[in-house]
């Protein structure tokens, strides 16, 4: 029986650019029902928030949210580690931390060897062990394409809660890893990622974002997300319209992984990155010299991505801290918040 599958043939797309475009999703779900919110649910849908929040007491809150997609590589191994990473990483970005995981797994049982699936479940229990918490059951499909993801419970203090809404005026923006993992995804593809590149690519996308639940305790954090589908510029920009605030990216000081303009100059771009564009471009102003390969940095979808910081100037110090005691060598402050009508200025 052939293990040596290419997983990512069997996925029309992979990683957090099988995400619904972002303007599709805002019609989809501008025809939802609104509905009775108790009290208690502290998060709900509201501003596009990276998990549902739902208080027990005074001091602890559930974390819940679930993340799924198709291979974004063909290892087995790398490609559940990278699905688990990104699904536990809403978790930490609401603050939180991880207690237990449910696995989602929908396989084409009768074309993928069942060794080459159960390899991407240990990649996936691989993570969970490293996050400290176990897979406690789950639910599984016989389907067309490969697909693997987590449900992520957590728990959170309500009083260290982060939400992508609370930005002010003045904060300071700092991101925690490079972007450029969809780039990389479709170099890989095409068969033009070498191999360091794709370590490149593996230790940023399953590096578990635990300096969450350290900047959830810091209270001059205001704004908490993380980057995956829709890019940087679509998460800062959900950001922004929670906040009510506008913000100010400065193109040279944001953290890359190795050689990703070239690829993007050379097109090894994501059909994802356009619709994020064509979603939410009107709302994006790009300085002079900023090309069509800038642009496709700024709205490729990165799976499991790093975690982007709204905070006072005088924590930023405390934030960058943080993230360097955690092993993120590259987080970098990135920009401003300034008061304004909700919208993005990359110089």
């Amino acid at each position: 029986m052939d293990l040596n599958v290419r997983l990512t043939q069997f996925s029309h797309g992979g990683g957090c650019g099988c995400k619904i475009a972002p303007g599709v999703l805002e019609k989809i779900l501008s025809k939802s029902l609104p509905a009775a919110v108790p009290k208690d649910l502290l998060v709900g849908i509201e501003t596009a928030d990276d998990a549902a929040v739902y208080r027990i007491n005074d001091t602890q809150a559930i974390v819940a949210t679930t993340d799924f997609f198709m291979p974004i590589v063909d290892d087995p191994f790398d490609f559940g580690a990278i699905a688990a990473t990104n699904a536990i990483s809403d978790v930490y970005a609401m603050g939180g931390h991880p207690l237990f995981a449910l696995a989602l797994v929908g396989m084409p049982v009768n074309q993928l060897p069942l060794e080459v699936i159960r390899r991407i479940l240990e990649g996936g229990e691989s993570v969970c062990a490293r996050a400290g918490i176990p897979i406690a059951g789950g639910h599984t499909i016989d389907s067309v394409e490969p697909i693997y993801g987590l449900v992520a419970i957590g728990l959170v203090d309500p009083r260290n809660l982060k939400r992508n809404a609370g930005a002010k005026p003045g904060d300071r923006l700092v991101l925690g890893k490079p972007l450029g993992v969809g780039i990389y995804s479709a170099a890989l593809k095409k068969g033009e990622l070498g191999d360091a590149g794709y370590r490149a690519m593996i230790e940023s996308t399953t590096k578990l974002n635990t300096p969450g639940s350290a900047l959830g305790r810091l209270e001059g954090v205001h704004a908490l997300t993380d980057v995956t589908g829709f890019g940087l510029a679509g998460h800062l920009l959900e950001i922004c319209r929670g906040s009510g605030v506008r913000a100010q990216v400065r193109w040279a000081d944001l953290p890359l992984l190795p050689d990703v303009l070239a690829m993007a100059a050379r097109g090894f771009v994501t059909g994802a990155s356009g619709r994020n564009f064509a979603g939410y471009g009107a709302q994006v102003t790009l300085g002079a010299g900023l090309d069509p390969a800038a642009q496709a940095v700024l709205t490729d979808p990165q799976t499991s991505g790093g975690l982007l910081v709204a905070c006072a100037p005088d924590s930023v110090d405390a934030v960058l801290a943080t993230f360097r005691e955690h092993g993120f060598a590259q987080a970098r402050e990135i920009g401003a918040i300034e008061a304004g009508s909700p919208g993005l200025d990359v110089a």
